[in-house]
């Protein structure tokens, strides 16, 4: 008789169920943070930036896991991630992280996180601390691996009064400028959007988005209803024809019936801060 021990699966859970607990502040500059280094790196296929996402580093160890706030890692896809594991993307670590700190949470991010990405390999640590808890003055640290140990980065006060760290892992400088964070593009010599410059452009970009998808909508409505095909249409627009996908059904034109329609392509608008997409429907009677 053959005894059988059947497998454990191993479960790396992508949350621990519970809400985050950032403050309202600390979230918005983790938001802003991410977003500013997406579009700094959107014509980089191979940079992926992300945060608040559980990173398991060692396989068969789920506990063997850290959430940075915002990280890059260079040498993965840009895809979405409900979790990112070392193993599965060719042992790729992070090779910065920023931590959005404050009080409440200096104990983790000064103690118990550093030696997690030390043992990961991050060259590059930073802390930033939006309400000046306690770093106090500059609310800004940086550290960079030195033979398995953060070594503090010089801090360079500027003229204006803005406090600068260089990272050579970016290629940017991170500046504190009346308390607010902002990136520092030495190569094109200029700031990258503040984060009260990206509330406005977000806001911008949505009614961007909005105007460009009526417009084309309007013309999809117009050539169809002179007798021209889908792909027609979508030659004279220079738009491709996504065949993939469900039928849509929506409601165009005077008459507001019911149509069936194809997904004909995607507006890139390429605002600012991100990306946006604006989607539209070819409909054929």
């Amino acid at each position: 008789m053959t005894l059988v021990i059947p497998k454990t699966t191993i479960v790396y859970p992508e949350s621990d169920g519970k809400p985050m607990t950032e403050s309202d502040i600390a979230r918005d500059y983790l938001v802003y943070a991410i977003s500013v280094l997406e579009y700094y790196f959107r014509h980089q296929d191979n940079v992926y930036v992300s945060g608040n996402l559980y990173i398991y580093y060692e396989q068969g160890i789920p506990d063997a896991v850290v959430s940075p706030d915002v990280f890059v890692i260079f040498g993965v896809n840009k895809l979405k991630r409900t979790s990112y594991k070392v193993w599965e993307e060719n042992n790729k670590t992070p090779s910065w992280v920023l931590e959005v700190t404050s009080a409440s949470t200096r104990n983790t991010d000064s103690k118990e996180k550093p030696r997690k990405y030390a043992q990961m390999g991050v060259a590059e640590y930073f802390q930033y601390d939006p309400t000046g808890d306690y770093l106090k003055p500059h609310q800004i640290k940086g550290f960079r691996l030195v033979d398995g140990q953060y070594e503090p980065m010089p801090l360079e006060f500027l003229e204006d009064g803005a406090i600068s760290i260089n990272s050579e892992v970016l290629e940017l400088e991170l500046r504190v400028i009346s308390g607010e964070l902002q990136f520092y593009d030495p190569v094109a010599e200029k700031l990258l959007p503040s984060y009260s410059q990206t509330r406005d452009l977000a806001v911008v970009a949505l009614q961007e988005r909005d105007i460009a998808k009526q417009r084309l909508n309007n013309a999809v409505t117009r050539l169809l209803e002179r007798g021209m095909t889908v792909e027609e249409a979508a030659e004279i627009l220079g738009l491709p024809v996504e065949e993939e996908g469900s039928v849509q059904i929506s409601r165009f034109g005077g008459n507001n019936v019911p149509i069936l329609g194809k997904w004909v392509g995607r507006v890139h608008m390429g605002p600012l801060m991100d990306t946006m997409v604006a989607e539209f429907i070819i409909v054929e009677g």
